[in-house]
């Protein structure tokens, strides 16, 4: 049995950024950042966000922005100049957006098309 689940709340390090993949689904990525406490260094996590989810990340979420996710870890390994290469980052399932009583994208809020959490 395996089982591949994470839960993280932070704030975005970075604005969304978008871009299509060549079969044309959309990908959202972003940086976020987990407050450890007064005297520790916070923690910096890679997110991906896809299709609608990633469409409405870009629509509500800034740099700053508060969220919670629940995701998937996914490690990605590559090779370059003979050296093996990984790194693990966070394919979001589900985004709370935690600040939903301010309007975030020309004065809007998020509502009936916010993702399930």
């Amino acid at each position: 049995m395996t089982f591949n689940r994470v839960i993280l709340a932070g704030n975005l390090t970075r604005d969304p950024e978008e871009k299509h993949i060549p079969s044309g689904k959309l990908v959202v990525s972003f940086g976020l950042a987990i407050n450890n406490g007064k005297d520790k260094e916070p923690d910096f996590f890679d997110i991906e966000a896809w299709d609608k989810t990633g469409e409405l990340c870009c629509k509500y979420l800034k740099k700053g922005s508060p969220v919670l996710i629940e995701g998937k870890l996914k490690q990605e390994r590559w090779e370059k100049d003979g050296q093996k290469h990984s790194r693990v980052k966070i394919v979001a399932a589900g985004i709370q957006f935690l600040n939903q009583g301010k309007a975030q994208a020309k004065d809007e809020q998020p509502g009936d098309d916010q993702p399930p959490f």
